[in-house]
């Protein structure tokens, strides 16, 4: 079976689903700088907002039912200028640090750590 290149470059955009947009949109663009560029309404009540980090999109979408905390199958990895500035950022804006940041063999400084929902942050840079 042979695999055949798509026509057209495709994107991908990591989306969140989450029961406080309001909550997680505060944790991104304290801790990276995300910046809102799309929300869908416009006006009345929010279904998704979408955030810019420089170049990168990542998608948040409401649901109020959606539980938190449980077990992710999916790490978001975001590069950064400096790792270990960022950690005592974390908690406050609702995150958990899950240990000190490392250097890594493959040539990254690697932190791991939770989003008020709890899912898995890593924030990387180059050693």
């Amino acid at each position: 079976m042979s695999a055949t290149a798509p026509a057209a470059p495709a994107t991908v955009q990591p989306v969140i689903v989450t029961p406080d947009l309001g909550r997680l949109k505060a944790f991104y663009g304290g801790l990276v700088g995300a910046e809102e560029f799309t929300r869908v309404p416009e006006e009345g009540p929010v279904f998704f907002i979408g955030l810019r980090i420089d170049g990168s999109e990542l998608g948040l979408v409401a649901d109020e039912s959606v539980p938190t905390g449980t077990p992710t199958r999916i790490l978001l990895s975001i590069a950064v200028e400096d790792v270990d500035a960022l950690l005592d950022r974390v908690a406050p804006l609702g995150g958990k640090v899950l240990g000190p940041a490392d250097d890594m063999p493959w040539g990254q400084r690697v932190a791991h750590v939770q989003d008020p929902d709890g899912n898995a942050v890593n924030l990387t840079q180059p050693v």
